[in-house]
């Protein structure tokens, strides 16, 4: 797990990026940038740049964050337990940056393997695929060869 320079951070994130990423903060519902967002590429972690999700495998759950249905690669996510506010959850972070990206919940699609990873869109940034090259991430064009 890679170290970042906490000063580093809350000078090149918005103040609810770094909240979310640092402080396990949660944006509001329905008010994240990729909530209602349906383009072709893949998020990454807004701290590290890791690869982290495709859009293929979003969709609408409703809830008002982005939701996913499983991650691009199972090693580039850190599963723990959230006893906060008094439920039992399992959260979900960056395996490199170790940032908070949101939870993961046995309530998605039956037919896409049942979980839904609920995600805080200040968490991650989206990478087109017509600049995943570009931008270092071209193995993972492959994802939307059909």
């Amino acid at each position: 797990m890679a170290k970042y320079d906490k000063e580093e951070l809350k000078q090149r994130l918005t103040p609810e990026q770094y909240d979310v990423t640092q402080n396990e903060g949660t944006e509001r519902p329905f008010s994240g940038k990729y909530d209602d967002f349906y383009e072709d590429g893949i998020y990454v972690d807004v701290v590290s740049g890791e690869p982290l999700f495709s859009s293929l495998d979003k969709y609408d759950a409703g809830c008002g964050w982005p939701s996913f249905t499983k991650p691009i690669e199972n090693q580039e996510i850190n599963e723990r337990t959230d006893t906060r506010f008094g439920m039992r959850r399992t959260e979900v972070r960056s395996k490199d940056a170790d940032s908070h990206l949101g939870h993961v919940f046995n309530d998605g699609p039956f037919k896409e393997g049942g979980l839904r990873y609920c995600i805080n869109s200040a968490a991650l940034r989206f990478v087109p695929i017509d600049k995943l090259e570009e931008e270092g991430y071209g193995e993972y064009r492959k994802l939307f060869a059909s």
